[in-house]
């Protein structure tokens, strides 16, 4: 009887695990679209024009997934969450994806039954104050009142840093990075501090962007990408390999403009990576051509990076370590095979 009872038990648990691994996707197709949460307003990464219409590199990613699920980039719509809101938004199952300039930490990772899928830009947190101030260094900055988001590892880096450096300041915090934005504009800060790509970002919507400067120190490691659920490995593999697929296509050289030809390729890695070769989408619960999609509707990475944030945008940032790993940076993709 004990025997029966505890198959029973583990046969319950299998059909409660195969139900919630198949659950967002399942969810996701019957509804349509894809609900992705982003920033609520980060030039370069996820931003709204007056229209509506959302462009940036979490933004591109978003349409990457929904390529990869429908076959179609559109099938997607946002919600625009505060740093505060975001973790509770996909816990609740308000979107599917979080795709909005998220440090990937231990206790994100524990504590928030949150899985990350990878890194899509590698940041540090930085500090950015007028120029007209004359400081050079942050060790200058003893005393400074600091303005940034509140619910973030912002706040607990440059804590940190204070503290390590026996300096005192006081922080002034923001629900909403617009807010944070205005008051720093407004005087009522000495210093930004926030991720040096949301310096740059942030620096844009400035009264006189050329009027600040943005410090030489980094004071932390900020590993950026998407987010989902714990308990559904499927929806978490689609995710990743989005990523993954985007970064080997850049490595391969297969670009939105040459997909179509790159399908006849004869390299092993290509093959797979476009589903001429193998059955890779369907492992993954999609069709064959699901890479093929993704690239034909985003492009590769590195195609969203100089698009969205790279040297030839307001926000010039050249690709640094975000560079693949055959190129001096540290990005590297795991192999589809």
């Amino acid at each position: 009887m004990k025997k029966i009872l505890t198959f029973a038990i583990a046969a319950g648990a299998m059909a409660v695990a195969g139900f919630a691994q198949a659950a967002t996707l399942d969810d996701v197709r019957a509804r349509g679209y894809v609900q992705c949460g982003v920033s609520q307003g980060l030039p370069g990464f996820s931003n709204a024009d007056d229209n509506g219409n959302w462009t940036g590199i979490d933004v591109d990613f978003c349409h990457g997934v929904a390529a990869a699920v429908f076959g179609d980039s559109s099938k997607v719509r946002f919600t625009p969450l505060s740093a505060k809101q975001r973790f509770t938004a996909l816990s609740s199952g308000e979107i599917d994806i979080l795709s909005r300039n998220t440090t990937w930490t231990m206790t994100r990772d524990t504590q928030l039954g949150l899985n990350f899928a990878g890194v899509n830009y590698y940041d540090g947190q930085g500090m950015m104050v007028p120029s007209s101030l004359g400081v050079k260094s942050a060790t200058e900055l003893d005393g400074a009142n600091i303005c940034t988001n509140t619910g973030t590892t912002t706040e607990l880096n440059i804590t940190d840093y204070f503290r390590a450096n026996n300096m005192s300041f006081n922080l002034v915090a923001f629900e909403k990075a617009d807010e944070v934005v205005a008051a720093y504009d407004a005087g009522r800060c000495d210093v930004y501090t926030t991720d040096r790509s949301g310096l740059a970002a942030q620096r844009t919507k400035l009264a006189n962007p050329s009027a600040h400067t943005v410090l030489p120190e980094i004071i932390s490691k900020e590993p950026l990408g998407p987010v989902v659920r714990q308990g559904d490995d499927q929806w978490f593999n689609i995710v990743r390999w989005t990523l993954n697929a985007m970064i080997n296509a850049e490595e391969l050289g297969v670009t939105k403009a040459n997909v179509g030809q790159m399908m006849g390729s004869d390299n092993p890695a290509i093959k797979r990576l476009l589903g001429s070769e193998g059955n890779f989408g369907e492992e993954l619960g999609l069709s064959n051509d699901w890479a093929a999609n993704i690239i034909k509707a985003v492009g590769n990475y590195g195609e969203s990076y100089d698009a969205n944030v790279g040297p030839d945008t307001p926000l010039g940032l050249d690709r640094g370590v975000n560079a693949l790993w055959n190129k001096g940076g540290i990005l590297y993709a795991a192999p589809i095979r």
